[in-house]
């Protein structure tokens, strides 16, 4: 599905525009979800409730796996989500590494923290000049586990410092990190794979690490009710 897309993202932006290819983005995540239907597994959704389209949103997600994705994508499409991501994901991948580097979204070095916030600020003032959204997998690494581990907070408070009238939206996700099996290519059959949306917020602009702490524990008790 990524190889049938690539040139299709190509020679759609080329000839239609960014627009034109955030939908074409939006219909690959689309039937990413339905791969995982094939194999048997499902998607559940909890709690996901309309969003206003006069605000810029931030969602924040735990992360498994790259199959944490398309749902969000998908559900909010709306919202013109862009991702921050991690540079290895923006070379060689048919399709994601692409949109990565075309798209809006931005892939930064955990290596180099000063560089990427510097990048991530940079890319937040696009975002809303863009009027566009931003998901954020802020533990920096994926659990496959399930658990929401603790969350490097300077990526989302670069983020909020740039756009603080956002609403902050917690996605908790379980069971992805089930799919894949020691690779990419071998996967499980019937998982069944939660979401759920958590109330909106917008935060104040004083202690803002202690109020993104919170965001983690509160989506911690959910991980572990769920699935």
């Amino acid at each position: 599905m990524l190889g049938i897309f690539h040139p299709i993202q190509v020679v759609g932006r080329f000839l239609f525009g960014p627009r034109f290819h955030e939908r074409i983005i939006s219909l690959l995540n689309f039937f990413l979800m339905r791969c995982i239907n094939i194999l048997g597994s499902t998607y559940h959704f909890e709690n996901f409730v309309p969003l206003p389209s006069d605000k810029p949103i931030i969602f924040i997600g735990n992360h498994q796996s790259m199959w944490d994705v398309p749902p969000i994508f998908w559900k909010f499409r709306k919202h013109r989500i862009k991702f921050v991501a991690k540079m290895e994901l923006s070379k060689y991948i048919p399709s994601i590494s692409y949109n990565l580097r075309v798209g809006g979204s931005v892939a930064i070095d955990r290596k180099d923290p000063e560089g990427a916030i510097k990048k991530i600020t940079e890319f937040a003032k696009w975002v809303k000049e863009e009027k566009c959204s931003i998901c954020i997998f802020p533990e920096g690494t994926r659990s496959k586990g399930g658990e929401v581990q603790a969350f490097k907070t300077q990526g989302l408070e670069a983020i909020l410092k740039e756009i603080p009238d956002a609403l902050v939206v917690p996605i908790v996700i379980q069971n992805t990190g089930k799919i894949d099996i020691k690779g990419k290519f071998i996967k499980r059959l019937g998982i069944k794979v939660y979401y759920s949306q958590l109330p909106a917020r917008q935060l104040s602009g004083d202690n803002l690490t202690e109020q993104i702490e919170s965001i983690q524990k509160e989506m911690a008790d959910m991980a572990s009710k769920m699935g």
